[in-house]
């Protein structure tokens, strides 16, 4: 009895499948996207090197596929969350415009509060 009383409503699927999907699309087409042109003069201001877009672009990607699949939505969202991490700390201090890093920042917060409602 006491148990029933701490859950929550359950989830309703096609919502949890939306929300998973949306992150995923999103951030496949971004790590797709670092494979063009569009990101060179970027990474090539964070100075490690254009192997490091790749990376990131395969990181994206992977993390994206990871959402999508019920077993290990987990693991995709904590890379994920990771990547936007990083992307913001690059921002602040390496690039040196911290006010750029408000967008990464945000899809951290936003990575982070599904991961926490998903959980409980």
């Amino acid at each position: 009895m006491f148990e029933e009383a701490g859950r929550g409503e359950p989830r309703n699927a096609l919502s949890e499948w939306m929300s998973r999907g949306a992150i995923a699309l999103f951030f496949f087409a971004v790590g797709m996207d670092k494979f063009g042109d569009s990101w060179v003069k970027f990474f090539d201001q964070v100075g490690i090197g254009q192997w490091f877009r790749y990376f990131t672009g395969v990181v994206e990607i992977t993390g994206g596929l990871l959402v999508l699949i019920p077993a290990t939505v987990t693991v995709g969202l904590a890379l994920l969350a990771c990547t936007m991490a990083s992307a913001a700390l690059i921002l602040i201090f390496v690039i040196h415009r911290p006010q750029d890093s408000v967008f990464s920042g945000a899809l951290l917060i936003v990575l982070i509060a599904y991961w926490w409602n998903r959980r409980t």
